[in-house]
């Protein structure tokens, strides 16, 4: 028995690797996963069997509305909503009126949108579980980000008001909050250099390298799981050790005063 058994989960920018991740270990687990997203070649890899795609723009209500109906007729029901849906418009100080509109719509707005939509029957299930997904940009300052940053603040806040006033419904409300995990932009950034990329991550992650979509995914599915029934309101740090990190890092600081 697996310990997400006939429930139905789901899981919106499933499409991206750190949503294959997700999505797999949901299904693993026995689940019912419905990717929604609006790439469907991304999809293909996880979908089949226990795993569909629907083609769904999250910032449009009325299909995140068909998305939430036609998910709870297929399967009878919803138990999970994984928020993970999310863009990269950021270009600092420079970032335009437009960008931080769209930016906070898909990466906020959005997850309110899709729990909003589905709160009958997260009511209705004895398991129901929401993860939002935060980002260790969320805590700290970073050179030239403004936008995602802010986003991801503003759903580390709203999981908690999220786990507040759901409570009596008995839907649990968790965000989960990676560090530098390997991404189709980190593939492209370094050429599809794994060694590489973990090279630059280990200074700022106690573990040395990079997460693998996987790792993410095991939290996010026992978030969703019996195992978490006392878990809610709380932002999981997935990081590897980098939120635990100061800015002297692990390096030393008072050796280099008395060198």
């Amino acid at each position: 028995m697996g310990a997400l058994d006939a429930r139905t989960a789901i899981v919106t920018g499933g499409s991206t690797l750190i949503g294959h991740g997700v999505v797999q270990a949901l299904a693993d687990a026995g689940a019912h996963v419905v990717v929604a997203d609006l790439d469907a070649a991304g999809a293909a890899p996880v979908t089949g069997g226990s795993v569909t795609f629907r083609r769904t723009d999250v910032t449009d209500d009325d299909q995140v509305a068909a998305l939430v109906r036609e998910t709870a007729a297929q399967h009878g029901g919803i138990d999970v909503v994984v928020n993970l849906a999310s863009v990269y418009l950021d270009d600092g100080p420079a970032t335009s009126r437009a960008d931080w509109l769209t930016a906070l719509d898909v990466n906020v707005v959005s997850m309110v949108a899709v729990v909003q939509a589905a709160l009958p029957w997260l009511r209705a299930s004895r398991h129901a579980s929401v993860i939002n997904f935060g980002s260790v940009s969320s805590k700290v300052a970073q050179p030239g980000r403004w936008t995602y940053p802010a986003s991801k603040a503003a759903v580390v806040q709203l999981t908690r008001s999220m786990a507040l006033d759901l409570a009596a419904d008995g839907i649990r409300v968790n965000s989960v909050s990676p560090g530098w995990t390997w991404s189709k932009i980190m593939d492209q950034l370094s050429g599809g250099d794994r060694a590489k990329t973990d090279a630059v991550a280990a200074p700022f992650h106690l573990t040395g390298r990079v997460a693998d979509p996987a790792e993410i995914g095991a939290v996010a599915a026992f978030l969703a799981s019996d195992a978490a029934s006392v878990v809610t309101g709380a932002d999981w740090a997935v990081d590897g050790g980098y939120s635990a990190l100061g800015p002297e890092q692990a390096l030393p600081a008072i050796p280099q005063l008395m060198a």
